[in-house]
């Protein structure tokens, strides 16, 4: 993988030189409190392949600092519809999963390392499983306060793209990992959302580093406060 740029990189390198899994690991590592977005995209905008999901969008680039991301991560943080439409399973790291309905996904139903985040209205009762966050609608905030509580204060979330947009609405994000992979899909934003989907945003962002190999760009930026 080259290194195409990085702003405050932790090692001294030129641009367009390789760097290997450590130094990749070392450009995603954070000592602050944060929480990072995840995302994958073709270089028409989708966040899905023509499958509708995100893994047929991939690249082994893609991965790479996809695992770099998560190896940082004290905690995941992810819509029950993705968990449900990806088939997640269990993770090394912990998992907590926002779904207002209370309903927790077959795929991880009854795994020690995962928490559903809902709400009241749900009937849902509070407990080590299960955390009741607001009442008809989730309050991300507190979710997210708990998630650091238990867990750890590097939060990764890896969508969905109506998730993600509530989170940045709300002023929750710190960065975005978005991965641009040689593909294109068409179809319109219905077919295929974008990585934000929903709530309106208007952010601007800075670029911490950009990463490519085989035609997949990686990046990571900064959201401005």
């Amino acid at each position: 993988m080259r290194l195409l740029m990085a702003d405050d990189a932790p090692f001294a390198l030129e641009p367009g030189a390789t760097i290997g899994d450590e130094q990749i690991d070392a450009l995603y590592a954070s000592s602050d409190p944060v929480l990072r977005l995840n995302f994958v995209a073709t270089l028409d905008g989708a966040s899905t392949g023509a499958d509708g999901l995100s893994g047929s969008i991939n690249s082994e680039a893609d991965h790479r600092g996809f695992a770099a991301m998560r190896r940082a991560a004290d905690v995941l943080l992810v819509g029950a519809g993705t968990v449900r439409a990806e088939e997640y399973g269990p993770a090394r790291t912990p998992m907590v999963v926002v779904s207002r309905r209370g309903r927790r996904p077959d795929s991880v139903r009854g795994k020690d390392s995962v928490v559903l985040a809902t709400t009241r209205a749900s009937g849902a009762v509070d407990d080590e499983a299960t955390w009741v966050c607001g009442e008809d609608e989730v309050d991300l905030g507190a979710v997210v306060e708990r998630a650091r509580a238990a867990f750890g204060p590097h939060v990764l979330c890896e969508g969905g793209p109506t998730l993600a947009a509530e989170l940045v609405a709300n002023g929750l994000v710190d960065e975005l990992g978005l991965s641009w992979t040689p593909h294109l899909v068409g179809g319109g934003r219905q077919a295929h959302p974008r990585i934000l989907d929903g709530a309106a945003v208007d952010v601007d962002l800075t670029c911490r580093h950009l990463l490519e190999e085989d035609g997949t760009l990686l990046g990571l930026w900064r959201l401005r406060r």
